[in-house]
Parts: structure tokens; sequence; C-alpha cells
């Protein structure tokens, strides 16, 4: 499973946990609420510094009681303050 195929499964784990479409995963995730979209249904790239950061903000915003992704690699979670 390539990089990419790893966030959109997460982001579409999050929405289904939130009740909340796509559209909006890539507006908190991403600040861009097409981006989702783009990666998944127009063949879009996206830099590795933003798929980090973006699977860093899942990781951090995990709804509790919810599963990630057992075949995709969490990040460590930010200590909060």
């Amino acid at each position: 499973m390539s990089a990419i195929e790893q966030l959109l499964k997460v982001a579409r784990a999050y929405g289904a946990a939130e009740g909340v479409p796509l559209s909006t995963v890539s507006s908190r995730a991403l600040n861009d609420g097409k981006r989702l979209k783009a990666l998944e249904e127009e063949g879009a790239d996206i830099t590795v510094g933003r798929l980090e950061t973006a699977l860093r903000w899942f990781s951090d915003k995990w709804p509790d009681g919810c599963d990630w992704p057992a075949d995709v690699p969490r990040p460590v979670v930010e200590a909060r303050a």
C-alpha cells in the first residue's frame, strides 16, 4: 500500500468515526477541502512533508474508542500540554 493510500485509508476511517464527509476531513487535516478528493480521484500528488504532517495530525486528533487502521503505521502522538 502506497503512502497516499495509507493517508486516504486513515482519512476515510477518521471521517467515518466523526460522521463527516471526506471534504471536511480534508479541511481539518490539510486546510484544503479538495486535496484528499484530488488524491483519491484525480491521482494528484502530495509532498512527503505534507503527508507526514497530515498523518501526525490524524494521530494527535484520533477519536477516542476508534481503532486506527491496523495496516497503517501510526505516528507517535504528540504530548498534550
